[in-house]
């Protein structure tokens, strides 16, 4: 397969073929109302809602792909997109598959501090994002690449230390070890082939319209509250909308419906306020899209 594959007028996407980032990154495709058609048991896929076509391609595989040009743009760890330093461009970061990348050592191990490293054989698969970290704290210590299970390495005597994803934990503990250094977050994220054509760039620019669109939503509710109109200039002011809240007349004299937008973590902060303020029979709602 070659770039003279690729078809004009379709946007080719690469996700990872299986694991928590495939689905991840097919669910937010369905969110986006691009639906998969003929399953992801197979090299590419066709799909119905968006003129663009998937290949399933191993995680750290999909810089190199969407850099070749083999693919327009690609769905994958930011993690790979570090380790392998190809020309992509970074366009949005998911907020889905979060993980970090962090130095973990023996149980037992005493860690008084980065410098304890010095000297040490850390066992990695991301060997050249290690080496720009013991570089920029001036560590010298010596780097295994491991394309396997990282984990086992300090238990069959092979590694003093490793640097690794982690999740959330589990494998570290499971194999005697715990995290001393976390060195960097990651998470899901849409990358690009640099100097897409103009018809490739204007259907990435409608896939991220899309999807910006569905991460909106998912951040935010949809809040409808009965008041005493007198008490709305107070409610206002804890959940401003959008612009301004839609305010509606009941058939109650004295009172009103408020309608408004607000993000689930602002609406737990000021649940109490806006039950002091007299709100009553409030309902939080789920957004499907949010276009702003």
């Amino acid at each position: 397969m070659n770039n003279t594959d690729l078809k004009k007028g379709i946007l080719t996407l690469a996700i990872q073929k299986s694991g928590r980032l495939s689905d991840g990154s097919l669910s937010l495709l369905r969110k986006c109302g691009i639906k998969v058609q003929n399953g992801t048991n197979h090299l590419k896929a066709s799909v119905r809602g968006f003129p663009m076509e998937i290949i399933f391609l191993r995680d750290d595989d999909i810089p190199q792909y969407v850099a070749d040009g083999v693919a327009d743009a690609g769905i994958l760890g930011y993690n790979e997109v570090l380790e392998k330093s190809c020309k992509v461009e970074t366009v949005e970061r998911l907020g889905f598959s979060r993980c970090r990348i962090s130095v973990a050592v023996p149980r037992e191990q005493e860690y008084p501090g980065r410098q304890f490293l010095n000297g040490k054989r850390i066992a990695t698969s991301y060997p050249n994002i290690l080496k720009k970290y013991l570089a920029d704290n001036d560590l010298n210590a010596e780097i295994h690449p491991i394309s396997g299970s990282v984990e086992v390495t300090p238990g069959l005597g092979l590694a003093d230390a490793i640097f690794e994803i982690v999740s959330s934990g589990g494998t570290l503990i499971s194999n005697g070890l715990k995290e001393v250094e976390t060195v960097w977050q990651s998470e899901a994220v849409l990358i690009a082939r640099q100097e897409l054509d103009p018809e490739k760039s204007d259907l990435l620019g409608k896939l991220l319209f899309r999807i910006q669109s569905v991460r909106q939503a998912e951040n935010n509710k949809y809040i409808l509250l009965n008041a005493p109109t007198e008490s709305l200039d107070t409610i206002i002011s804890l959940i401003p909308g959008m612009k301004s809240p839609t305010i509606l007349p009941l058939a109650l004299p004295g009172w009103s419906s408020l309608h408004s937008v607000i993000s689930e973590t602002d609406f737990w902060e000021v649940i109490d306020k806006l039950k002091a303020a007299g709100a009553q029979g409030i309902l939080v709602v789920p957004i499907e899209k949010m276009v702003v």
